[in-house]
């Protein structure tokens, strides 16, 4: 049995009906915090999705969490960054109408959610390095092109060679 201290009680609740039909674990409820009741596989993982709702991720968002391939990763924008003013670093990394999150989402099929002074990033193993290295470029002040720039050629480079084809064959 795990423990999982939570801050925002109500969303976890909501999220409970779709995360126990999910995965075979039960979900009780103490004094801030969250009671998980299961395979020590499972609870791990359930323990790891509820992190993620807590935080502010849509429930289907942090499902993710169950394949083995994603992983759920914190960024502290403070640790970053020596400015004062972190809602303008905020800023930046949410981008005008959302579009720089919006696109760094899109060239890394990552999920990300900025909440307080704390950057949420769930994203499959193979993107987590180019998707933590972006979104601190950004803290640090990078020119929102030169990053974007950095993702999609780090996509180029992984999609280049394919599991099958290391690039060796002759082309026809």
């Amino acid at each position: 049995m795990r423990n999982v201290i939570v801050e925002n009680m109500n969303k976890v609740k909501k999220a409970v009906p779709v995360i126990e039909n999910s995965v075979k674990v039960k979900i009780g409820f103490g004094k801030g915090s969250v009671r998980l009741k299961g395979s020590e596989l499972n609870e791990y993982l359930i323990e790891k999705v509820v992190q993620a709702v807590d935080f502010g991720f849509d429930v289907e968002d942090a499902l993710l969490l169950k394949d083995e391939k994603f992983i759920l990763e914190f960024i502290g924008v403070r640790e970053h960054t020596h400015r004062k003013n972190l809602k303008d670093v905020r800023s930046r990394l949410i981008g005008t109408g959302g579009k720089a999150r919006k696109t760094i989402e899109k060239l890394t099929g990552s999920v990300i959610v900025i909440h307080d002074n704390k950057v949420g990033v769930i994203t499959d193993a193979d993107h987590l390095d180019a998707v933590t290295q972006a979104i601190e470029n950004l803290i640090r002040g990078a020119k929102h092109g030169n990053v974007f720039a950095y993702l999609e050629k780090q996509n180029i480079a992984r999609n280049r060679f394919d599991e099958e084809d290391l690039g060796l064959r002759d082309e026809e």
